[in-house]
């Protein structure tokens, strides 16, 4: 953004509503929203003057009231922008947590009464951060709309003031409002490229996970299509009249420690960007595993989305060198 950019996006900043992040559901009334003329409508403003004292000049009352017409459609338009804004509600705001560098997509969930038809909305943040804008539809009353953030570095992260802005229905005039959420969004550290392997696993009891190629007979159960012939039972196939097929499996291991004391010499980033990379690997496996973090208790063992993302963001939230 240039050096203008940012001195007129302060201004707005500075002079419009709100000043401060609020908490959601947030509405848009009347002294929210914000109206001014598009370039289009100061060409039209100007072509209706000209109209108006060449009508005046020549005494042509029909060109004066065709001017006159169009100046009172001009100024509905006004009011008609207005309303397309007023009483829309922003309710929630979510996202995925994403690793840091990768594009976040922000959804913001949105209301309005249904007896106005609000249709192409623009959703943006006001040049804040260079996104592009969406267009959000409220065709039954409510709707959202996705817009893609870029993110630089670990922990929260902080939504820009977001700008629903319309020029409907005659394109003549802007009117606009903001929306500054207090919901910052976490992003997760971003994971070690290239680095060393999974921990062995350490422990009394290994894990055991069901495996075509394994070593130990688990279980029997129905054929279905696709198993391998050589799964097949067929002694029990026999003495059953249908097919049977052999559940192997293996061990995968015992449990994992991600413990942070071990990488001793490693940089304290990149102590964090390799546990992220070893928890993903570890779920990806299927693997139980135990994160341990200076001044925290231990997450784990376990497995699973929700363990994951515990573990994810201890590391987001560590804090910053």
């Amino acid at each position: 953004m240039t050096r203008w950019g940012r001195l007129r996006l302060a201004l707005r900043t500075g002079l419009t509503r709100p000043r401060d992040p609020e908490a959601l559901p947030a509405t848009l009334d009347r002294r929210r929203v914000y109206v001014l003329p598009t370039k289009f409508g100061l060409f039209y403003a100007a072509l209706l003057l000209t109209m108006t004292v060449g009508s005046l000049n020549y005494n042509n009352n029909p060109a004066l009231l065709l001017a006159l017409l169009l100046g009172g459609a001009g100024l509905a338009s006004l009011v008609a922008a207005q309303l397309q804004l007023t009483g829309l509600q922003v309710t929630a705001i979510d996202a995925e947590s994403v690793a840091a560098g990768s594009p976040m997509t922000v959804r913001v969930h949105a209301s309005a009464p249904p007896k106005r038809v609000r249709r192409g909305l623009r959703v943006d943040d006001d040049g804040a951060l260079d996104v592009k804008h969406a267009v959000l539809d409220l065709d039954q009353g409510r709707g959202e709309v996705s817009i893609v953030f870029a993110t630089e570095r670990r922990g929260w992260f902080d939504l820009p003031r977001l700008r629903l802005s319309t020029t409907r229905p005659l394109g003549l005039a802007r009117a606009w409002s903001y929306v500054w959420p207090e919901a910052p969004l976490l992003v997760y550290p971003a994971p070690e490229a290239y680095g060393p392997p999974l921990p062995a696993g350490t422990g009394e009891h290994a894990q055991r996970r069901l495996h075509a190629a394994g070593d130990d007979v688990h279980h029997l159960r129905a054929y279905r299509p696709g198993d391998a012939r050589r799964a097949i039972a067929w002694k029990p196939s026999a003495r059953r009249d249908t097919l049977i097929v052999r559940e192997y499996e293996r061990p995968v291991g015992a449990d994992v420690v991600l413990d942070w004391r071990q990488m001793s010499g490693v940089h304290y980033e990149a102590r964090i960007a390799r546990l992220a990379r070893w928890v993903d690997e570890a779920e990806r496996d299927g693997r139980r595993y135990r994160l341990c973090l200076p001044g925290q208790p231990e997450l784990g063992p376990a497995r699973g989305s929700l363990h994951r993302h515990a573990c994810l963001r201890a590391l987001a939230l560590m804090p910053h060198a």
